[in-house]
């Protein structure tokens, strides 16, 4: 591997160690494009492990931020997604594909059930 591909591979893992990013890519993954808003009650629900009913206005309000000002930025830089901060349209962009088979294996170790139950990407 040389040195590009290593730093490709630090970068994706990187990337992929935080769970809200992880989370969103799942569920984009199924159908390459979202709006953050129907995004935000799925990643929050498994984020904090507890039926979406369960889950107070704040938790919510709190995902949505670091999403939008965090985890949005971060995967378009990488080319991973592209998003519209104004519409709140996320639709996966050409990186996604490099990253994809990483993305499977941290699916297939999720403590979810839910999560390695679903599809494979």
């Amino acid at each position: 591997m040389d040195r590009t591909s290593a730093t490709r591979m630090e970068d994706a893992c990187s990337l992929l160690a935080e769970s809200e990013r992880r989370y969103l890519l799942y569920l984009l993954a199924e159908d390459r494009d979202a709006n953050i808003e129907d995004l935000v009650p799925q990643i929050t629900t498994w984020e904090t492990e507890a039926p979406g009913t369960e889950v107070d206005k704040e938790t919510r309000q709190r995902i949505y931020v670091s999403l939008v000002h965090n985890h949005l930025p971060r995967l378009a830089d990488y080319d991973i997604i592209d998003y519209d901060l104004r519409s709140g349209d996320v639709v996966l962009a050409e990186g996604f594909d490099d990253i994809k088979p990483l993305l499977e294996q941290f699916r297939q170790t999720e403590e979810l059930p839910e999560i390695r139950q679903r599809p494979t990407l």
